[in-house]
């Protein structure tokens, strides 16, 4: 039989300021499973192939030139118009 006494003996106490959480907007607990599986759901995964694949590493690969040549710009954000 399992008392309720035993079961503390094996948790960890977490101290949270409340501080934090009030200017973090809340807290979320979940277990390592729990997260990895959101985290894949979250970030889709795209795998192009053929002509798709080629123009898009053309494209990143003229990107990167542009970069290290300088010719790009840093901005703040991004507006759609």
């Amino acid at each position: 039989m399992i008392f309720e006494r035993d079961i503390f003996l094996y948790m960890a106490t977490i101290t949270i300021p409340k501080t934090k959480v009030k200017k973090e907007g809340g807290i979320v607990i979940l277990s390592l499973k729990e997260y990895q599986k959101f985290c894949e759901r979250a970030t889709p995964t795209f795998y192009l192939k053929g002509k798709e694949a080629e123009a898009l590493d053309k494209l990143v690969e003229e990107g990167l030139k542009n970069h290290n040549l300088g010719k790009t710009k840093k901005i703040k954000s991004l507006r759609v118009s």
